[in-house]
Formats: structure tokens, sequence, C-alpha cells
């Protein structure tokens, strides 16, 4: 009987998450956003090799909202997929009464860019202190494939948990729309999983990268 009833809980999360793989969006039993696997260095050097190298397309055109509104419900769970990434990488969350442990109110980030403890505090002048970051930022994707993509599939991206992690707020505005030719992580110890897990996305969604973009990953990755 129990068997039966998981099976059943299992085949109804299906169906409310629509299509897509149910583990890329959600933790198999937390119901917490799945990123967080640490990218394979090795599978990443092979999906480098494959990916086509191009000159940067122009910027012509891009805006946010080519990817969707800010922050949407995609995966149907309830929240938005900022609170989804906070209170996926986040430690000791507190969350906002009432709201089925979705709006995180506090909590302490071990952050991958600077190797810094930052403590999470939500408010009109502290939520900015950890933001979340597109891995592969927006305006790059776009200037790289996403120009000819459908609304849907720029919504999706933005709002992918494997592209998204949360992390310093003024490293994350430094880093800006840069790729890995002009920007990595201050902390090396974290560059080859930043550089795989870019990898991973860009393949996952067929964007190209420049020459120098490829020399830039190549160089961390075969120092990993």
């Amino acid at each position: 009987m129990r068997l039966r009833t998981v099976m059943a809980g299992l085949a109804t999360a299906v169906m409310l998450t629509g299509c897509g793989d149910l583990e890329a969006q959600l933790g198999p039993e937390t119901g917490k956003a799945d990123s967080g696997k640490s990218a394979d260095v090795g599978d990443a050097r092979k999906k480098l090799d494959k990916l086509a190298v191009k000159g940067r397309a122009p910027k012509t055109g891009f805006d946010r909202d080519e990817f969707g509104p800010a922050w949407s419900d995609v995966d149907r769970n309830g929240c938005d997929t900022r609170n989804d990434i906070l209170k996926r990488d986040l430690k000791e969350e507190k969350f906002k009464a009432g709201t089925h442990d979705c709006i995180v109110l506090s909590g302490m980030l071990d952050d991958p860019f600077s190797g810094r403890r930052i403590e999470f505090e939500r408010g009109q002048d502290t939520s900015s202190k950890v933001q979340i970051d597109h891995v592969i930022p927006l305006s790059d994707a776009w200037q790289k494939g996403a120009q000819q993509w459908t609304a849907t599939k720029r919504k999706e991206f933005a709002n992918d948990p494997l592209n998204l992690l949360a992390v310093d707020g003024p490293l994350n505005g430094q880093k800006s729309d840069s790729d890995a030719a002009t920007w990595l992580p201050p902390r090396k110890a974290y560059r080859c999983e930043y550089i795989a897990r870019q990898v991973d996305v860009k393949a996952k969604y067929e964007l190209w990268v420049t020459s120098a973009e490829k020399d830039a990953m190549e160089g961390v990755l075969s120092s990993c």
C-alpha cells in the first residue's frame, strides 16, 4: 500500500510539472530546485569540443523581457524561481509564515564566487547582498543563439536551475553579462566548477562560443 501511494504521488508530480525532466526542476525528495550536482570536468571538456565557434552576434533587440517575466514560477510549485534558488542554495533558511516555506526571509550563503559566508536578509536595503546569477548571462545567450529561439525556450532558459546560482551581489554586478573570456570568479578553487557548468548550459541549449571564450574555457579546464 505504501509503495502504491508513493508511486501515485510521483505520477501526480509529473503531471503538475508538465514537460521537461522532473528531477532537473525539483529535488527528488525535498521539492527544492535541483542544480546542484557538481559539474563533471571531463564531460565538460568533451562537450566544449563539440560547441560551435562563431563570432558574437549584435546585441540589437536584446531586452530582459525577451526572456519572460523575471522569476516566473515555471515549475508550478507555488514559488517563483528566485525563492526556489535561495531555498536551494542557502543554509539555515527562515521563511515567511503562511507561504508554505516559499518566501525566504533569511539564511546563510557559502558564496561560490568569493568563498565568503554571507548573511542574507530579505529587505529593500539588504536583499541585494545575495543575488541570483545567470551562469550564462541572458545578454550573452542572446548574442550566441537565443535570438533565434521561441519565447517559451527563452523563458525556460532564464529560469533553468542549471543556469542559476545564489552568489555575492557585488560580484554578480561586477560580472554583469561577461563571458569566460572577460570574467572569472575571483575564487580560483571554484573556476573549474564554474566553467564546467557554463559548458553544460551551453551544450544543453546549443549556444555557441567565441574563439576567445573557448580558449579561456580550455585554459581553466586544462588546470582542473
